[in-house]
């Protein structure tokens, strides 16, 4: 009787009992196809967790998918794109370990369902940092960071550690997102940074053109912040001297030299001389922000400064 009565339900309902081809199936973190990545044989770990790599895309049959499918070329080779490149830039001698996920398109961003589809995205990297821990790392320290994106989940990571596990995390940077005051209260595994080599600490921080200095982004919602060019808290000026785009060959660019300054009420960075045109993010980007660039521009510096971290914690 009660299969009667599902399989009758079905008929009602139709689409009810059928599956749900907007949800992509959830990864399988056993599957290595679930995963980028590089084995280096080092004392210490990387795990980093992309931004957002993809926008609403449709399938053949019409159905529009606000989720990335990790199984599908179409959606993993922008998230690959990302791996691969942090993983050259900044990952070092580290061994780096990056799940693919259910990651929000970006206009999910731009809409009220953000929210609801972030549930999946933050359930699929919970789920792959559970099988990292238990099942790849080994024993040894880590790093933990994101962007974006990426970012927010790894905050909630953060929130959720083990103490044990806490213990040997190095440090986390949550790179292009602000942390309020409500995030410091409800996660005491945030520990500001205050400088190059502490360890178990937090890093964080947020570019703008410093000529909007008054932008209506700095709120007040945004307690945390370091300067990545000379690694204070206060607003001393820092000078930063690299290529401005990702989008084009380092040699065909000719390196600006910016001032980057963090402002200690907004604890924004406020970054002058910067000449680039290719960096607003699409739909929810403005020029007042360099948010897609905060990785790009200070490359060198987060190399060198995760090394430096992970150096000191070893030594410790």
């Amino acid at each position: 009787m009660t299969r009667f009565l599902f399989i009758l339900s079905c008929c009602i309902f139709g689409v009810s009992c059928a599956k749900d081809k907007s949800v992509p199936k959830a990864p399988v973190y056993s599957d290595m196809t679930q995963w980028y990545v590089s084995e280096r044989g080092a004392d210490a770990d990387m795990f980093y967790v992309i931004s957002t790599e993809i926008g609403d895309y449709q399938l053949e049959d019409g159905t529009v998918r606000h989720l990335a499918d990790t199984y599908l070329d179409q959606t993993r080779q922008p998230m690959y794109g990302e791996m691969l490149g942090v993983d050259t830039l900044t990952s070092g001698k580290l061994n780096y370990y990056s799940p693919y996920y259910r990651q929000c398109s970006l206009q999910s961003f731009a809409s009220d369902s953000a929210s609801i589809r972030f549930a999946t995205a933050l359930d699929d990297v919970r789920r792959a940092f559970s099988y990292y821990i238990d099942n790849q790392n080994n024993g040894r320290p880590f790093v933990l960071a994101g962007f974006s994106q990426g970012a927010m989940i790894a905050r909630e990571l953060l929130k959720e550690m083990d103490a044990s596990v806490y213990q040997r995390m190095v440090a986390t940077y949550l790179i292009g997102i602000r942390v309020s005051d409500a995030d410091l209260q409800a996660n005491p595994h945030i520990v500001p940074a205050k400088g190059a080599y502490d360890t178990g600490v937090t890093i964080c921080y947020n570019s703008m053109r410093g000529e909007d200095a008054n932008y209506p982004m700095q709120d007040g919602t945004n307690v945390l912040a370091i300067n990545p060019v000379n690694w204070r808290t206060d607003d001393q000026i820092a000078t930063l001297i690299t290529e401005p785009s990702p989008l084009k060959p380092v040699h065909e660019q000719q390196k600006d030299t910016m001032i980057v300054q963090l402002d200690t009420i907004s604890n924004y960075l406020l970054v002058s001389g910067y000449s680039a045109t290719d960096y607003i993010l699409p739909l929810i980007g403005t020029s007042a922000s360099y948010h897609t660039r905060e990785i790009w521009l200070y490359r060198d510096l987060l190399k060198e400064n995760i090394q430096q971290r992970v150096d000191a914690f070893l030594k410790r």
